[in-house]
């Protein structure tokens, strides 16, 4: 593919922008100038410097995300700014998507990325894809609730229980609680048909990829070829 052509699926502008970028010196590919808007390369793995922007080039890209809370997985918030708003400009523009989402005062985990075939992957109901969550509780944890949990609460609007994939106390006040489904505010409403109250709200693995914990609240990384592994069913 072109430089040019390179740049615009990257999410750096309209390709005559991208043009006028090299043209006027402002690009390196892995390391050297080239200031040929035609020039060809290979997209995925290409090292890129765009006006002194690092970039790794992919015809796909796949992130991951340690939310913070206080954030709403929305391109049009209606009471939080949006998790969005974390990504650098050129992600925005290449228009990733959340691959599910957390409520505004969830953290942890969360997918980006621009493959749809990819979401739907993760999210269609019949891949049953696990999902881990770290559950802090209102009042400490009983054996009862933690098998309540396991072998399925009764929700109002369900017609029948669900129950937990896999539930354990980790705490007094903690939990860990895995889910294969993925409906409206499942943990927090499951914990309390269970008899308690989730105070905070953790996403800590999906499928086989745990949250890399290097991480701060708000930063994100590429997904290594490693990372995408781990998603796949075994």
């Amino acid at each position: 593919m072109t430089l040019d052509r390179i740049l615009q699926s990257q999410g750096f502008g309209t390709r005559r922008y991208c043009g006028d970028l090299i043209a006027a010196g402002l690009v390196e590919v892995n390391g050297e100038l080239c200031e040929d808007p035609r020039a060809n390369f290979e997209v995925d793995g290409l090292r890129l410097t765009v006006d002194g922007e690092e970039w790794l080039a992919c015809t796909k890209a796949y992130l991951m995300l340690n939310k913070p809370t206080g954030y709403e997985c929305s391109q049009r918030p209606r009471h939080h700014p949006s998790v969005y708003t974390l990504l650098p400009v050129p992600l925005r523009l290449r228009e990733v998507q959340a691959v599910g989402r957390l409520d505004h005062d969830t953290t942890g985990l969360l997918l980006l990325t621009d493959d749809g075939q990819f979401i739907h992957a993760q999210t269609s109901p019949k891949k049953m894809v696990p999902k881990v969550y770290e559950v802090t509780t209102a009042e400490p944890v009983t054996e009862a609730q933690v098998e309540a949990l396991r072998t399925g609460v009764q929700l109002d609007d369900e017609p029948a229980p669900l129950a937990a994939d896999a539930c354990e106390a980790t705490g007094e006040r903690s939990l860990r609680l895995t889910l294969l489904q993925g409906k409206y505010h499942q943990v927090k409403r499951m914990v309390a048909a269970a008899g308690n109250h989730v105070e905070a709200l953790h996403r800590s693995a999906i499928g086989g990829l745990a949250l890399d914990p290097s991480l701060a609240p708000g930063e994100w990384r590429w997904l290594t070829a490693e990372d995408l592994a781990a998603l796949r069913p075994a």
